[in-house]
């Protein structure tokens, strides 16, 4: 089994500044994992609420 890249400490204050921001809010966090390939952190939410974190903690959303 390959093991799954750890995240930045970038990526894990805002991943948690976003999962935080999304509770309060009542929304529901479906899943938050590492790409293997480009290294970011997903974030998918709610209904249409998706976050790409990349290395250095920049936050790209997209729906």
């Amino acid at each position: 089994m390959k093991q799954q890249p750890n995240p930045t400490v970038e990526q894990k204050t805002e991943m948690f500044r976003i999962c935080a921001s999304l509770t309060n809010m009542f929304i529901s966090i479906h899943l938050i994992r590492v790409d293997e390939r480009s290294g970011d952190l997903i974030i998918v939410a709610g209904e249409e609420i998706q976050a790409a974190i990349n290395k250095q903690g920049e936050v790209d959303y997209s729906d």
